[in-house]
């Protein structure tokens, strides 16, 4: 493991770090590095874990999974952040593909990335990262293989989301906020049944959302809210547990629980208008009755004075 988060560190990431075969956790996160997507780690056989969030890195992540036809590409990849960096460009197929270690599915429990082998020397070493999680910071003490995320957000990615990032079916966290996506949001991402925790909140993505969202029975937070989105919000499974927050800003969705009542149907207001009318007639009659009163009292007050 190589943990240098949280410090002021700043340059490119030393290349010798391709020798280090046994390698399973690299974490950078918080520093300031400036350098493009690190490719020649692809080649690490054990690296299960990459954080390089909150850094200056930029250029594309076109070799995110080998542009090449080695079969040397992440094999051992469960988790990468490259969150709130100047990443852009866009994202292509091929990307998620090849990410194998995350097309296979996991029981309960999964062996630990940890080293405990260490523990007799410096007390229990507990290897742990710090990544968003269901929409909250959080640290990851202990971290299990069954885990698995991808955290993109707050770059300058564009394009489409491509629809084989469905294939990845034993991912829990996708976070792709804050860029500028467009086009649908895909429907294979039904088929990501451990998802839990699914953000595309701001970015330009059309359409309507899939109904193949709704397979997701796992999934505890969700947030797709400023984009472009139209119709109606699925209401099956876990999307009637979804306030207003998921699905707000975005101008041409309807029904719950952005309002509640379904799209194309408005309030019932015809009795109103007819208790309106109800109303105006009895005050004009009322008024009618007035009138009529007070018309006949002056008549008979006329006519005493005659009799008189």
């Amino acid at each position: 493991m190589v943990d240098l988060h949280n410090n002021k560190i700043e340059g490119q990431l030393p290349r010798g770090l391709s020798n280090c075969t046994d390698l399973e956790i690299l974490d950078f996160g918080s520093n300031q590095i400036a350098d493009t997507f690190p490719s020649w780690l692809r080649v690490l056989p054990e690296l299960s874990v990459i954080i390089l969030g909150s850094n200056y890195f930029y250029g594309t992540i076109d070799d995110i999974a080998g542009v090449t036809k080695s079969d040397e590409c992440f094999p051992s990849l469960r988790i990468i952040d490259l969150a709130s960096n100047n990443f852009s460009g866009s994202l292509r197929p091929e990307y998620f593909k090849r990410l194998k270690s995350m097309m296979t599915k996991f029981n309960t429990t999964g062996q630990s990335i940890s080293v405990d082998q260490f523990s007799d020397f410096v007390g229990f070493y507990q290897d742990s990262i710090e990544i968003t999680y269901k929409g909250s910071y959080m640290t990851l003490g202990k971290i299990l293989t069954t885990f698995t995320a991808i955290d993109f957000s707050n770059n300058r990615l564009e394009g489409i989301i491509p629809e084989s990032i469905g294939g990845l079916v034993s991912l829990r966290v996708l976070n792709m906020s804050n860029n500028a996506f467009t086009g649908k949001i895909p429907a294979e991402l039904g088929s990501m049944t451990d998802l839990e925790s699914l953000d595309l909140s701001c970015n330009q993505l059309s359409g309507e959302i899939p109904q193949e969202l709704t397979d997701l029975t796992f999934l505890g937070v969700l947030n797709l809210s400023n984009n472009h989105l139209v119709g109606e919000i699925p209401q099956a499974n876990q999307f009637s547990t979804f306030n207003s927050s998921s699905f707000e800003g975005n101008a041409g969705l309807c029904g719950p629980p952005l309002s509640k009542l379904p799209c194309g149907v408005t309030p019932n207001t015809p009795n109103v208008y007819k208790s309106s009318r109800h109303v105006d007639v009895a005050l004009f009659l009322l008024v009618g009755l007035g009138f009529g009163a007070g018309f006949a009292a002056a008549i008979v007050a006329k006519w005493g004075r005659v009799g008189r």
